[in-house]
């Protein structure tokens, strides 16, 4: 199984480093910061699109000034405010050693996916690590998906995409793709199954069992 991992809330908590870079952007452009506890929702989607909810505008070159001051302060310092969750090395080592092929698929600019993952030690299980493009490009998750199976020559029906929120999981579906949710992260479990998750784990371990059962996977 080729199994497509998203980055931030599944392999690595991002929380500070993604909410105190949004709180640098909003002040550096003269906003006032809403409180970094009601700017979860802003971890995993695409930021230019979260701007533009938090700046209250469409304006796109508003939003490119608030995306460029984010990432200023994101690329000094704030992609390090960062863990990677408890379970999660294992989980990877488990899955490689059962013979899957792992791939990370986030909406995150590939040049600060590929630093994330080497500095905290995860590179040696991927066989890939896909994002976006600083301008924008596949940012959303239907096209990058698509993009990573693609390049990989990869089978829908041989594929998994994992991840905490919803954009995951309408990017699996849209591709024909199996989505799985994970609850350790920042989308709730309504979400994650209103978007199409097939099924959803509480922990990696979770994860490892819902792999290791091959007879599910022929049933469908």
């Amino acid at each position: 199984m080729n199994i497509l991992f998203d980055l931030d809330g599944t392999l690595t908590d991002s929380y500070q480093g993604i909410t105190r870079s949004i709180s640098y952007a909003l002040s550096t452009l003269g906003r006032t910061p809403p409180p970094q506890e009601s700017l979860t929702w802003c971890v995993g989607p695409p930021l230019k699109k979260s701007f533009s909810l938090l700046l209250d505008s469409e304006d796109e070159q508003l939003v490119s000034e608030a995306l460029v001051a984010f990432r200023k302060r994101f690329r000094a310092v704030g992609m390090f405010e960062n863990e990677v969750y408890s379970g999660v090395p294992g989980m990877l080592d488990a899955l490689q050693q059962q013979a899957h092929i792992l791939y990370v698929a986030t909406s995150k600019p590939v040049v600060f996916a590929i630093k994330i993952v080497e500095h905290f030690g995860l590179s040696q299980y991927f066989q890939g690590i896909y994002g976006s493009e600083l301008d924008g490009t596949r940012a959303d998750k239907k096209s990058l998906i698509l993009y990573l199976l693609t390049c990989e020559n990869i089978n829908q029906a041989n594929a998994t995409m994992v991840g905490d929120r919803k954009h995951d999981m309408i990017g699996a579906r849209e591709n024909s793709v199996r989505g799985i949710g994970v609850l350790w992260g920042y989308g709730t479990k309504k979400e994650l199954e209103a978007s199409g998750a097939w099924t959803c784990c509480s922990s990696p371990s979770d994860l490892i069992d819902v792999f290791n059962d091959i007879s599910i996977f022929n049933k469908i």
